[in-house]
């Protein structure tokens, strides 16, 4: 295991790669059931590589005062194990991939906190449901594999470093955290590409126009760019353009001085002012009247403003990102939104993806609020069936990011209202979640399915292959309802029932590894497989 590590130190990997790849490899030496590497971010411990743990757990922030184990751990330089029979509770309740949903059996657990640069910076954890399977001489082997494992976050975070110093010049102390935009949570090509872009950009004092749908989180990407920025030292006002009275809108913005109007009993800065050095956001811009766009023009072009009753001008150094959900151009061509305004704010302009084109992502934010309403509800566990995961993957998402906290907030509180123990892990099904899991018109009119992979690939499946309950199978019920929509014929000819039993496996697999980007272990779990009976099939079906 030596070697492997040390390969992938030396090797250009992908910081995401190297870690997973040295959290598999510790898997395999100790032939365990599931390794997890965890930063500490505050007072939380996140997920940043994982081996045999459910997707979900990806998007978990666990609170170290809640979890004793995860304390005990930190609270040590060597390797703690846990006694088969330990009655501290156990943060991957349910969480493992082959006992999803339900407590982990009495099972060995060992972790060690890791250090870097003398910092503590997180720990790495073994579950193995036999028991016995950490002795003396494992716990000795973690602590020498562990000196491998900090030299990997090291190459990581130097390499953080070399691209933070060639884009931003920022400080070594902020690479050595892994994910440090925590509430920022996803691992698509399409979220990645986007903090990548929004990193760079950031450096600049550029205009920034973040656009996208409602509740897509386009006020934590206006945080980021700001604490990316060289104004991050300064404020980040925010400014909600949509609840701005008209009357009001001037002196909230510029200020103004003692009688400028009747209440105005004293001088008042206004938000440009207490913006000064640092960045003003001005979310939902588009909801702007008319007569405030030609102040905020005038602003933006000389670079002064005016309180609202004075003479002298006031000079101001102020970075502005705006956000709408908006389509601005549009508007500039019916007379709702001035044309020069818009050209001055979307100097950069940035769009935030949507929630259904981020693939994977979904069950990973669900992850995040599913333990977000643990805490918060006082559970034991809290987690996503398989078919409430499938659910969740297939629905259109028309709130987005902030629809998805809705539901599952919702669906815990409702499995408790319906007699659930709170000493119990709650498994959240399907019928709690109130998903409408067709496809939008807008979506089958291109080609694309809700829960698409990253890259809005074409998926009709998802109409044709709606799965019969427990089957896992396509719908041939559904697969006819395709086709008469379609304008076609269902075909006259019979097809012997082995031939067509063969063909819906084979469309199912193709169906779940479309889904799961070619990830033949979430596809076997999308279709309720064992991993290794998926592979004996799909060799049997030509498909490997």
């Amino acid at each position: 295991m030596d070697q492997l590590i040390l390969a992938d130190l030396v090797t250009d990997l992908p910081n995401a790669v190297r870690l997973q790849r040295t959290v598999h490899t510790l898997r395999e030496h100790f032939e365990c059931d599931a390794v997890g590497l965890l930063s500490l971010d505050d007072d939380s411990l996140r997920l940043v590589a994982a081996a045999g743990l459910a997707h979900e757990a990806l998007g978990r922030r666990f609170v170290v005062a809640q979890h004793p184990r995860f304390a005990t751990i930190l609270s040590r330089r060597e390797p703690t194990w846990f006694e088969p029979g330990s009655m501290l509770a156990d943060p991957y309740d349910g969480l493992l991939d082959d006992k999803k949903g339900v407590p982990l059996p009495v099972h060995d657990c060992l972790g060690m906190s890791l250090y870097i640069e003398g910092r503590l910076w997180g720990a790495v954890t073994l579950d193995a449901l036999a028991v016995g399977a950490f002795d003396s001489a494992a716990l000795a082997e973690l602590q020498r594999y562990t000196l491998m494992l900090e030299a990997a976050i090291r190459v990581t975070a130097l390499e953080r470093e070399n691209r933070s110093l060639r884009q931003l010049g920022s400080s070594l102390s902020g690479a050595l955290q892994i994910a440090d935009e925590s509430e920022i949570v996803g691992e698509s090509d399409a979220i990645t590409q986007l903090l990548h872009e929004l990193d760079v950009v950031a450096d600049s004092d550029l205009p920034v126009l973040l656009t996208g749908e409602t509740g897509v989180g386009k006020e934590l990407f206006a945080r980021r760019l700001h604490r990316r920025s060289r104004r991050n030292q300064k404020p980040m006002v925010h400014v909600n353009c949509a609840a701005l009275p008209e009357s009001l809108a001037e002196s909230e913005l510029f200020g103004h001085v003692k009688g400028a109007f009747s209440g105005a009993s004293s001088d008042r800065a206004g938000r440009f002012e207490a913006a000064q050095g640092g960045t003003l956001f001005l979310d939902e811009v588009g909801e702007l009247p008319l007569s405030v766009q030609a102040k905020l023009l005038r602003t933006l072009q000389n670079g002064e403003i005016q309180r609202l009753g004075a003479d002298q001008a006031i000079k101001t150094d102020v970075r502005i990102i705006a956000a709408t959900n908006r389509q601005l151009k549009e508007h500039t061509r019916a007379g709702d939104f001035r044309a020069d305004l818009y050209h001055r704010l979307s100097v950069y302009p940035v769009h935030i993806p949507p929630l259904r084109e981020r693939g994977r992502d979904i069950l990973i934010l669900a992850g995040h609020f599913l333990e977000f309403s643990r805490a918060r509800l006082g559970l034991r566990g809290l987690r996503l069936s398989y078919a409430a995961e499938r659910a969740l993957m297939h629905y259109a998402w028309p709130g987005n990011v902030r629809e998805l906290e809705h539901v599952i907030s919702r669906a815990a509180l409702k499995t408790l209202s319906r007699g659930a123990s709170r000493d119990q892990i709650l498994t959240l099904d399907p019928d709690v979640l109130d998903v409408d899991t067709a496809p939008l018109a807008s979506d089958a009119e291109a080609g694309n399915s809700p829960g698409a992979a990253p890259g809005g690939t074409p998926e009709t499946a998802d109409a044709q292959y709606a799965a019969e309950p427990g089957s896992g199978l396509p719908s041939h019920r559904s697969s006819l309802a395709a086709a008469s929509a379609a304008g076609h014929a269902a075909p006259q000819a019979v097809m012997p029932l082995r031939a067509a039993t063969d063909n819906y496996q084979r469309q199912a697999i193709q169906h779940a590894l479309l889904h799961t980007q070619n990830n033949w272990a979430q596809a076997a779990r999308l279709l309720e497989l064992d991993a290794s009976n998926l592979h004996k099939l799909a060799r049997k079906l030509g498909l490997k």
